[in-house]
């Protein structure tokens, strides 16, 4: 039976007596060791810590137990967010928990379907806004000014407490933080938080060491490489279209204190990336958790070499999120036969014949 993330890690959370212990089951995510790419980057010791077996598929669900379990001690009436579908798909499940109303602003077409199907299936208030995500979070900050709601983005600073213990487990997976962190950089809470549980981890005296944070932005949506928001970000992997990240400083301070970097990965760098996780590592991540392995092929790429570092990727959502980028862009051969075992064998050894291997 899971702890829940806020009694496992209490110690580290602004957890008090009358907060409510409330879970479904999130964190103690796997660091799964790498199979194929590791071998082909000459990185023996990478890792991909798989955000995507949180309840709702994502990250989001360690900082959104943390911000409903202090939205309900605060005796709150509702929770409000904006989001490209993660946040609203947890905030829907967490609201639903505890009986509590969301609400979730959502850019119209801008959100993956798996995604928004979650919203609706937990019963959320959802808004299509005719407008950007950097618009709809503007509008449910000046909302929550006025109303009895919490807002629950990643602005809430209990959600950066929550989404800071994936870095405690990685250090506890490995007895060391990694050399190397690469992750994804969309709002740039994640980045920002998993810097914040490294620190933490080392004052408490469980880690020695700390790691170089890597984060990665689509090139098409990349306002911290360009230094300057983007009004009309643009990019297939929707968690990452964001033109004016709100934890833009946190981000900048991660990078820099960490001695890493912020750069940027293409959409064909994102594709090849999503394709290897899925065909060679077994991993079907979102394009957007895609961008931490590009961006590590990237690297590699230009000469960095990574023989002796210790690597973590962070994979911080399922494929299931945006099965229809699946279909467009993954190419598997579906071959319609008869119910008949000739035709079965029939198809099996096609490879074969054609000099191709056979399953």
């Amino acid at each position: 039976m899971s702890r829940g993330l806020l009694e496992k890690h209490r110690p580290f959370l602004p957890i008090s007596p009358k907060t409510p212990m409330i879970t479904l089951g999130e964190g103690d995510t796997p660091l799964v060791p790498s199979s194929k790419l590791a071998r082909e980057l000459g990185c023996p010791n990478l890792y991909f810590k798989l955000e995507s077996c949180n309840p709702t598929g994502s990250f989001k669900d360690r900082g959104m137990v943390v911000a409903v379990a202090k939205a309900l001690e605060a005796g709150s009436r509702g929770i409000i967010c904006a989001s490209t579908g993660n946040t609203s798909a947890s905030a829907a499940a967490y609201g639903a928990r505890v009986g509590v109303p969301a609400t979730v602003l959502v850019p119209q077409g801008d959100v993956a379907f798996g995604k928004l199907a979650q919203a609706q299936a937990h019963g959320a208030r959802i808004l299509a806004l005719n407008g950007s995500f950097d618009q709809a979070l503007t509008l449910v900050r000046s909302i929550t000014q006025t109303h009895p709601l919490t807002l629950v983005n990643s602005i809430n600073p209990h959600r950066l407490e929550g989404q800071k213990t994936a870095a405690f487990e990685i250090v506890d997976d490995l007895g060391e933080a990694p050399d190397l962190l690469c992750i994804p950089v969309g709002n740039a809470g994640n980045i920002a938080s998993y810097w914040r549980g490294f620190q933490e981890y080392r004052r408490a005296g469980r880690a020695k060491t700390l790691p170089k944070m890597m984060g990665f932005q689509a090139e098409g949506a990349a306002p911290i490489v360009l230094g300057r928001p983007v009004p009309h970000p643009t990019t297939l992997a929707s968690a990452l279209r964001i033109g004016n990240p709100a934890t833009w400083d946190g981000a900048v301070s991660a990078r820099d204190e960490s001695g890493g970097l912020i750069d940027t990965v293409t959409d064909d760098e994102i594709l090849e990336a999503y394709r290897l996780m899925a065909s060679g590592e077994g991993v079907f991540c979102e394009p957007a958790s895609a961008a931490s392995v590009a961006g590590l092929l990237k690297l590699h790429r230009k000469g960095l070499d990574l023989q002796d570092l210790t690597v973590v990727c962070v994979i911080t959502g399922s494929g299931l999120k945006d099965p229809e980028l699946a279909l467009r862009f993954v190419q598997s051969e579906v071959t319609e036969i008869a119910a008949e075992a000739k035709e079965v064998e029939a198809a099996l050894l096609a490879p074969m014949a054609q000099g191709r291997r056979a399953p």
